[in-house]
């Protein structure tokens, strides 16, 4: 089985990198990184790169498609080289998957209208514009698409992914494998969950500048 994660400059590496922990570690699995311009990719925070070998035409045919978030995605909703090698391999793959607002990126190239997704809570509504129902789920699977909410839901939609590719025991020996246990000392990881004071803290540290 080849799983193709989809790399762009400004990606966040917990969107990628907890799939690729969880299905990377799946029997008889062969993980590739691909861009549209190969070479170090660098993330949102700028001090970490993973070197990007397969160009998109380098891989015609995955089975599996993982495709992150970050503020880089904003870069990536024009139609071009990204969108048609995802239209393409749409036709064949076993899997299409997104974390974050990776899942704005599919919208953007029409595969997912008239689909139930789900994306960052921030970026959430974004999604009507493209046809697509947004829903507020931690993973959404429709068809054979299956999108996360933001970054960390990476890890349960890949956990779900495993399940359905290669059985629960399976997935549940990989969670015990990596220890996915989550305990957070807060309970502020949504924004209904969060005080009003962290949510306005949040705009307030990572508005633009």
């Amino acid at each position: 089985m080849q799983i193709a994660i989809v790399l762009y400059p400004d990606f966040t590496a917990l969107d990628v990198i907890g799939p690729y922990e969880v299905l990377g570690r799946l029997p008889d699995t062969e993980v590739v990184f691909v861009a549209e311009n190969p070479g170090l990719v660098r993330n949102d925070l700028g001090s970490l790169s993973i070197n990007v070998v397969a160009q998109l035409a380098e891989v015609p045919n995955p089975d599996v498609v993982i495709v992150g978030g970050g503020p880089g995605q904003a870069d990536q909703m024009a139609d071009g080289a990204l969108h048609t090698w995802l239209r393409s391999v749409d036709r064949s793959s076993t899997w299409m998957t997104s974390v974050c607002t990776g899942s704005l990126i599919l919208a953007a190239a029409g595969i997912l209208a008239g689909r139930r997704a789900t994306s960052h809570w921030g970026a959430l509504e974004q999604l009507a514009e493209f046809g697509v129902t947004p829903t507020d789920e931690r993973v959404v699977i429709d068809g054979h698409y299956a999108t996360a909410a933001g970054v960390s839901a990476g890890i349960d939609m890949a956990l779900t992914l495993a399940g359905l590719i290669a059985g629960d025991d399976v997935a549940q020996a990989v969670q015990l494998l990596i220890e996915y246990a989550p305990q957070p000392p807060y309970n502020s990881g949504t924004k209904d969950a969060a005080p009003a004071e962290v949510v306005e803290k949040l705009f307030t540290l990572f508005a633009p500048s």
